[in-house]
């Protein structure tokens, strides 16, 4: 994009939710030298992003209407349909935004419907759910699993690079996207589900769990997200990276996707059940390693 005097800049880009993500996102655009307008429900949320350089929208229209490119970072696909189709939302801009960046994780089915409904305003929509945590979020080395035609991909490749050092170009359509995530995250619950029965195991056996989690880093049952979740459970840390309640939701997405295929991946099922049974138990809105507590917890009336 041109400033008019051969130069070059940064298209503007709104961020629609700055919880935990997309405020590292909105950080990160603007150390990346984007202009940047957030709107979420939270005012306090806001702030925060203002206070690094942001300006703030009273709601997605007005928010969408100054910007090229506008990043959804909500929770789930009710929240993503009402800030793009809502009575306030980015289809009802006086002026629309070239794309809308759908982040979060939700069915394929969900990204499909926006997308085409986002095109009937003439908006395209790319398919982009991302991976990695805020910290990641913030520095721009999280991942994101991108799904749409190619030529859509390289026009905001800039803008796709300076959210993602891990960039992958899934697929030409949306919902691919969204596909790939589901498996990354059905594959990460049931990783965390049996981190957390094998260092529940290590304490009944009467063993240091802290030197048995530091066999596993260097063995055979070494997971990324077993040892970063375990770690802190062991440490005492259960405040909220990524709350229970995430990889019960995305599991439990993940399974009825395949089920729409015809399968019932067993041991995807299994940790889903386990990530819900957390939840019910009151593990919902701490961190997801507090699936450990939740496991020893099971196991504590058995002699």
């Amino acid at each position: 994009m041109s400033d008019g005097s051969g130069g070059l800049t940064q298209p503007s880009v709104g961020v629609i939710g700055v919880g935990n993500m997309g405020l590292g996102m909105a950080l990160r655009l603007l150390d990346t030298g984007h202009a940047v307008r957030v709107h979420d429900l939270l005012p306090e949320r806001e702030v925060l992003a203002v206070q690094a350089g942001a300006s703030r929208a009273a709601s997605a229209a007005a928010l969408a209407q100054h910007c090229s490119v506008v990043a959804v970072v909500v929770v789930n696909a009710a929240q993503a349909h009402e800030v793009l189709f809502g009575a306030a939302g980015v289809v009802q801009a006086a002026r629309r935004p070239q794309a809308v960046l759908l982040c979060p994780t939700i069915a394929p089915a969900d990204v499909e419907q926006m997308a085409c409904g986002l095109a009937e305003h003439g908006i395209a929509c790319i398919d982009a759910p991302m991976s990695g945590g805020p910290a990641r979020a913030r520095d721009g080395s999280m991942s994101l699993m991108v799904g749409c035609e190619q030529a859509l991909f390289e026009q905001h490749r800039v803008l796709l690079q300076a959210l993602g050092a891990q960039l992958f170009h899934v697929g030409p359509k949306p919902g691919d996207g969204a596909r790939t995530k589901l498996v990354n995250n059905l594959l990460a619950a049931v990783n965390l589900a049996g981190a957390a029965e094998a260092i529940a195991l290590a304490q009944r056996l009467g063993l240091d769990a802290v030197k048995t989690l530091q066999v596993i880093e260097q063995s055979s049952g070494q997971s990324w997200i077993g040892s970063d979740r375990m770690a802190r459970a062991l440490a005492g840390d259960l405040a909220p990276r990524a709350h229970t309640t995430l990889l019960a939701k995305d599991s439990a997405l993940a399974i009825a996707m395949a089920q729409q295929t015809g399968i019932d991946p067993q041991l995807g099922t299994q940790a889903a059940a386990m990530f819900r049974a957390a939840c019910e138990a009151g593990h919902a809105d701490e961190d997801d390693g507090s699936l450990l507590n939740y496991v020893a917890g099971c196991w504590s009336s058995v002699r």
